[in-house]
């Protein structure tokens, strides 16, 4: 229904992890070219399948009915991958965590969305301790964590000197409800500056 209206300005996925968001990208044209094969097969299999379903007592079973319902989701099957490969329609923001595991991932998934065609040219960085250097000094810590993810986001900065990085920072809270998603989302479009705390 989305893709047939096209009612809203902007549609938001908030994808699973990145093998599930991979099998949900692929699956347009997963089933694009099942389809296609299934219909070059059509004549061939549709009278077995007809025997078939009388055999079963399957009485008012047609072939040629779930043929045709499946011919009638190709269009949209096609026009959903022509979406997806369109910038001006299309972008894939990957968001990750200033780790090891979180950056290999976030690599795998930009190349398999290359590999779609898929624009992506957005990385943002969230759970970063975005904190003014005296207090993380007083902090051992704050102080090792600030140094791993330092290493971390250096190496995204190198490996994605095309993209736009957004860093995120930690919390001490959880981001709950939309005064506070609001508030939070600000730090998308001005970089998020953190309070210096007096001694």
């Amino acid at each position: 229904r989305l893709v047939q209206g096209m009612n809203f300005d902007v549609v938001v996925f908030d994808t699973a992890p990145t093998g599930h968001t991979l099998r949900l990208l692929s699956f347009p044209q997963v089933i694009e070219k099942s389809l296609g094969k299934l219909f070059k097969l059509k004549n061939h299999i549709s009278p077995i399948v007809n025997q078939m379903a009388g055999f079963l007592g399957v009485q008012d079973f047609n072939s040629d009915d779930v043929s045709n319902k499946l011919e009638s989701v190709l269009p949209l099957i096609k026009k959903l991958n022509e979406q997806f490969r369109n910038p001006d329609q299309t972008t894939f923001v990957c968001v990750c965590i200033a780790e090891f595991l979180s950056l290999y991932e976030t690599e795998r998934l930009v190349q398999e969305l290359t590999r779609y065609g898929i624009d992506t040219h957005n990385i943002v960085v969230n759970q970063l301790l975005l904190r003014p250097p005296t207090t993380v000094q007083n902090c051992e810590m704050c102080s090792a964590r600030c140094r791993i993810q330092d290493k971390y986001l250096d190496q995204i900065c190198d490996l994605y000197e095309d993209f736009h990085i957004t860093r995120l920072p930690l919390l001490p809270h959880e981001v709950r409800g939309v005064q506070q998603v609001t508030e939070f989302s600000n730090n998308l479009l001005k970089p998020y500056m953190p309070l210096s705390h007096p001694e």
